[in-house]
């Protein structure tokens, strides 16, 4: 017997099928790796035994002798009407500082602290990728930054004298800029 509403109801499903398959092939990826990089064994970073915690690299890079890396890209990552900026940070370190997910690491803002007279202190930052980086080579690492300002309800604006030094530091880089690293810091929180 043929019934109308059950071949309505069969016609239904197969549209819904074809959509989710439609769907589902939109995020199959149709390149190569978007940094053109050669696609390799995605262990080259890891313990054995993989719960061996003997090789993480802590505090190889110290605040007198600090690492110098380059910024890739600085992008902001928050829409243009969000309360606030939030930058995406890439750093090249050439694979010369290896660290885990979880860590941290310190950042040395250029110049001097007007109060004292001494350079920047360090500032912790979390590192925001895996450890293999943003190219899956482990020669790179970003950081998420918000940019730290104060507003002032006196002035009606931000007041530049409060904007946080490091964090305008990291936001205003451009591709090329150099930024001294410290760490990685930090054994307790790893993933």
């Amino acid at each position: 017997l043929f019934r109308p509403s059950t071949h309505n109801s069969l016609k239904m499903k197969l549209a819904i099928f074809a959509a989710c398959v439609a769907s589902a092939a939109a995020f199959a990826p149709a390149s190569k790796p978007a940094f053109g990089t050669a696609m390799q064994a995605e262990d080259f970073l890891e313990a054995e035994p993989y719960y061996d915690q003997s090789s993480i690299p802590v505090n190889v890079w110290k605040n007198k002798a600090p690492f110098t890396g380059k910024v890739v890209s600085t992008k902001r990552i928050v829409g243009p009407t969000a309360t606030g900026e939030t930058c995406h940070i890439i750093i090249d370190h050439d694979g010369d500082f290896p660290y885990w997910e979880g860590q941290s690491w310190g950042v040395i803002p250029p110049g001097t602290n007007e109060k004292n007279g001494k350079p920047h202190s360090v500032r912790l930052y979390s590192i925001a990728s895996s450890r293999y980086g943003d190219d899956m080579t482990g020669n790179t690492g970003s950081l998420c930054v918000r940019r730290a300002t104060y507003w002032c309800p006196e002035l009606k604006a931000d007041d530049p004298a409060k904007k946080g030094i490091c964090s305008n530091f990291l936001c205003d880089t451009q591709a090329g800029d150099e930024v001294k690293l410290t760490g990685p810091a930090g054994k307790v929180m790893l993933m």
